[in-house]
C-alpha cells in the first residue's frame, strides 16, 4: 500500500515507510495520565505523510529508521492526513522491535461485601 492511496478515516493500513524527520515531543495530562506525543514525517519513496507517535513509540523511532505500520489508522487534522499505529495496530522498527499494542490495565478486584457473621457456613 502507498501513502498517496490512503484516505482519512481508513483503518487496517499496512505500509512500509522511512522516517525523514521527527518533531518535538509534547507532554500532557489526560484523565490523570501523563502522555507524550510526537509527529514524524515519513516517506514511502513517492510521497510523504505525518506519522503520529505516542509514548513508547517515540523512543523507538529515530530519523532514518525504516518502519512497518501494521493495522494502522489514518486520521485528518487541519486538512492533512496523519498516520498512526492507532489503538489496535503496531509499529515495527527495521530491526523487528515492535511497540506493544495498547492494552488496558486490568481492573482492580473489588473487596468482598462485609458480612454480619464472623464465620460463613457452608
Amino acid at each position: 500500500m502507498k501513502l498517496a492511496e490512503l484516505k482519512a478515516g481508513q483503518g487496517k493500513v499496512d505500509v512500509s515507510v522511512t522516517v525523514s524527520a521527527k518533531g518535538d515531543v509534547r507532554s500532557f495530562d489526560k484523565y490523570g495520565k501523563q502522555l507524550r506525543v510526537c509527529n514524524a514525517t515519513v516517506s514511502d519513496g513517492e510521497s510523504e505523510m505525518t506519522l503520529t507517535l505516542w509514548n513508547d513509540e517515540i523512543d523507538m523511532v529515530q530519523v532514518g529508521a525504516k518502519l512497518q505500520v501494521s493495522n494502522g489508522y489514518v486520521s485528518e487534522f487541519q486538512g492533512k492526513k496523519q498516520l498512526s499505529a492507532g489503538k489496535f495496530g503496531k509499529l515495527i522498527v527495521g530491526d523487528g522491535a515492535a511497540a506493544p499494542l495498547k492494552a488496558k490495565a486490568p481492573a482492580k478486584a473489588k473487596p468482598a461485601p462485609a458480612s454480619s457473621d464472623d464465620e460463613m457456613a457452608f
